[in-house]
This record gives C-alpha cells, structure tokens and sequence, in this order.
C-alpha cells in the first residue's frame, strides 16, 4: 500500500513538472526556468536570450 502511495506521489509530481514545461513552450518561452526566459531579445543576432547564458551558443 505504501508503495502505490509513494508511485502516485511521484506520478503527481512528474505530471505537473510536465504541464509546466508544456504550458511554458506553449507561451512561447525558450528558456524554461531561467529568471530572464521571458526577456528573450527579439533584436540579437540569434534571437537568444540577453540574461541567460545557457541560452547563448558560443560556436
């Protein structure tokens, strides 16, 4: 019994982790989780984000 609490505990939480990340792609945010996802720069050469370096492609 403990172990179908414990699956469906961890079922929740992966599900909710999920529609999160569906819901932030949907809005249209490319950093999910960063602080400055949403102030993507629009105006850089490669369209990424100006606070975030995980972001940024150094090549």
């Amino acid at each position: 019994m403990e172990d179908i609490i414990i699956i469906a505990i961890l079922a929740v939480i992966i599900g909710l982790a999920g529609f999160y990340v569906y819901k932030a792609k949907k809005n249209g945010k490319k950093c999910i989780g960063c602080p400055y996802g949403s102030q993507c720069c629009s105006k850089s050469e490669n369209g990424s984000c100006c606070g975030c370096s995980s972001c940024h492609s150094d090549n």
